[in-house]
């Protein structure tokens, strides 16, 4: 018997959702088997997270904050994400963009300790069963990957899962989807980067990328074993290359219950954006001209919620897709081109072929927002002529990391003598110009597809909308605050993501129920049913719990 206690209270200590380390009251030290196991003084939550601060602070790099934190997560849950929802601002950045792209790079050096499910080609036929040794008997939320376009980075293959990691830290720290009920996945089907392949130390499948049939295969396969095991599970697909993500979607979204965060949480997120910016700008919403220099998944996903958008202030679809116009590498999306993929052609206007520069010129937007992965096409040229014919010119570079952005915040700013409305995907200082503090936006998809995560598992709902996606958007842009627009900020706080998210869940919800995809009977009060559901990190009796 006291062999046996001894065995639980050692397997305490080293299971992630159980340990509280030295908070272990003394009580419990004897009861469950952990006397002599941990130093004599018991600690509170509080000094075990200034303890970890101090640790992360005195690091000289942000990777090895990114390894101290990914650490902690597998050792102590609780204590991570309530330092992470403690401390959003700071560890954000650590726990995903920018640093969770070097981390992705170097994820077969610094690997540590496997967390998340792995597909191969070699599981083709086996992927139902093989979930079965997946602990969590309830999972809510998958995000998967195929880690071919990571980021701005492109493929990185199995590194990727990094990714889906990041990601679902995210759902349990912004929007309190308790991390039992999450799964990071890495369809893992090869990848043609040549260095990893030549990296012995890589941890993926060292072959080329599975395509065409049999990656279309395997991907039906796993669907299908993931709505035969959780049923209603919410999947996203994540950082697929464009022509992928757009099939994918294209295919399952009125099959399963799934969204594609680059095309749709991408597009709610920048969206919010500019709705928020007409607060500063003056403009009504209806009349503004939109430009996108990039026409992957990002861009056109932002450009068809957009469209949706300018219908829903009373525009026709015709005249809503006139006001967008596109321009990528080979110059400004037109008809006569011949090499434009499916998802470009509603945005290819009958107009003249010009390069970026004249087609800024000639279409005068309102809003230029970026989504290239290549970093400084925000030329000073650019910034200047945009800040030309507008009073407030509006600039979104969203590539991600930050070392992808279009142009920097301080570049924006300077370069339009202080009066640009910027937004960018990974965080930047704010900005001092003329006397005058200028906060940046942060238009990072963590503001969207947390909260549209919990509102779709609050109320059950079977599809993912469209609608749902405008819903998100207008909610998150009216939680921006008045004093935030007056330093230029088109997104809330960080440290309010919480709040936001429920705000989101709440809208997201509604639209489910009106719509007929709830199954679950409407809660006398959605708002508090929706809060009451939360995760909340916190110590409890014997272990950690919610």
């Amino acid at each position: 018997m006291s062999e046996a206690i001894h065995d639980y209270g050692f397997d305490l200590l080293f299971h992630p959702s159980t340990n509280k380390s030295t908070a272990f009251t003394l009580e419990e030290r004897r009861r469950l088997g952990l006397a002599g196991l941990l130093p004599a003084r018991v600690s509170t939550m509080e000094s075990q997270k200034e303890r970890v601060l101090e640790s992360i602070r005195r690091k000289a790099y942000d990777i090895e904050r990114y390894i101290a934190l990914r650490a902690l997560q597998d050792r102590n849950e609780c204590l991570f994400y309530r330092t992470l929802i403690d401390n959003i601002d700071e560890l954000m950045p650590l726990v995903y963009t920018p640093t969770v792209g070097q981390a992705c790079k170097e994820f077969a050096h610094i690997f540590r300790q496997p967390r998340g499910f792995y597909v191969n080609p070699s599981d083709h036929g086996e992927i139902r069963r093989n979930l079965d040794n997946w602990p969590e008997p309830d999972v809510r939320v998958i995000v998967v990957t195929d880690g071919e376009r990571i980021l701005g980075l492109g493929d990185l293959g199995a590194s990727g899962m990094g990714i889906p990691i990041g990601k679902l830290a995210l759902y349990t720290a912004c929007a309190g989807i308790a991390p039992e009920h999450c799964l990071p996945i890495m369809l893992d089907v090869g990848t043609d980067n040549e260095e990893l392949l030549a990296d012995p130390l890589y941890l993926g499948v060292p072959e080329r990328r599975l395509r065409g049939k049999s990656y279309d295969e395997l991907i039906e396969e796993l669907i299908g074993a993931l709505q035969a095991k959780w049923p209603h599970a919410l999947i996203q697909f994540e950082d697929f290359l464009t022509p992928n993500a757009y099939r994918l979607l294209r295919r399952y979204r009125d099959r399963a219950f799934c969204f594609n965060d680059d095309i749709q949480g991408t597009a709610a997120v920048a969206l919010a954006g500019v709705y928020a910016s007409t607060r500063i700008s003056g403009l009504p919403f209806e009349d503004l001209r939109i430009m996108f220099l990039g026409a992957g998944s990002a861009a056109t996903g932002i450009a068809d919620l957009a469209v949706e958008a300018f219908i829903d202030a009373g525009l026709t679809r015709e005249n809503a897709v006139k006001r967008l116009t596109f321009v990528d590498v080979h110059g400004m999306v037109v008809a006569s081109r011949t090499d434009l993929q499916e998802h470009n052609l509603p945005y290819a206007h009958d107009r003249e072929r010009m390069d970026f520069l004249d087609a800024l010129r000639d279409v005068r937007p309102h809003v230029l927002i970026g989504a290239t992965g290549a970093p400084a096409t925000f030329t000073r040229e650019v910034i200047e002529t945009m800040a030309g014919f507008n009073d407030r010119p509006v600039i979104f570079a969203l590539s991600n990391p930050t070392s992808r952005a279009e142009c920097t915040a301080e570049q924006a700013y300077t370069w339009s003598d202080g009066r640009a409305i910027y937004a960018s995907g990974s965080p930047f200082e704010p900005v001092e110009i003329n006397g005058r503090r200028h906060r940046p936006g942060q238009g990072n998809n963590v503001y969207i597809f947390p909260g549209i995560g919990l509102g779709l598992i609050s109320c059950l709902s079977t599809r993912v909308s469209e609608p749902m996606f405008l819903a998100a958007a207008r909610a998150l842009a009216s939680e921006v605050t008045d004093e935030r627009l007056r330093e230029g900020a088109v997104y809330p706080p960080l440290a309010d993501i919480r709040k936001v998210s429920a705000q989101i869940a709440l809208a997201v919800a509604e639209r489910a129920y009106a719509d007929g995809f709830a199954r679950l009977p409407r809660p006398d009060d959605l708002r508090e049913y929706i809060l009451g559901r939360m995760y909340d990190p916190a110590y409890e009796e014997g272990e950690c719990g919610s």
